[in-house]
């Protein structure tokens, strides 16, 4: 019912419905189990591009959304989306020869891009907050001399 619901806007499933006479939500959730199907599968590498489209899609939609908004709170969340994001990247690009062997490792990378990158779990802000925060403590200061001056000159420029 979500899936019927969340989706009546979207004219090729009219189509699917017309002319198979079933529910779109089979055609949805096909299309998933395919997707995860060839991410596990990595035929020709395909698994990293799809576990990258599945962790640039949703939050590129929201940031190009959040953008058009005025509040700060979306931003927040997708600014902590982008450096969890780019922090597993770098990971990955210095370890790539040891993650390749990991049986299923794209599965598992498209599984927790979807876990940080959906606003309902809060997944971003709680691996910032466990991992990368403590990590990062030591060499970013936002409060002090060098972040007041900053603002100053923030507000002077807006």
């Amino acid at each position: 019912m979500l899936i019927e619901n969340s989706t009546k806007h979207v004219s090729i499933l009219d189509t699917f419905e017309a002319q198979t006479k079933l529910p779109r939500s089979y055609a949805v959730l096909g299309a998933g189990a395919f997707y995860f199907l060839m991410v596990f599968l990595n035929f020709g590498g395909i698994g990293q591009l799809l576990s990258n489209l599945a962790g640039f899609a949703l939050p590129g939609y929201l940031s190009l959304k959040a953008l058009k908004t005025r509040t700060s709170t979306d931003d927040t969340k997708l600014l902590t989306y982008w450096v969890v994001f780019a922090a597993l990247q770098i990971v990955e690009f210095w370890s790539k020869t040891i993650l390749y062997w990991i049986p299923a490792y794209f599965l598992f990378k498209t599984l927790f891009l979807l876990y940080i990158a959906l606003p309902s779990t809060n997944g971003a802000e709680l691996i910032y907050k466990s991992v990368l925060g403590p990590l990062t403590d030591r060499f970013v200061v936002a409060d002090g001399p060098a972040a007041d001056l900053m603002d100053k000159v923030g507000e002077k420029v807006e």
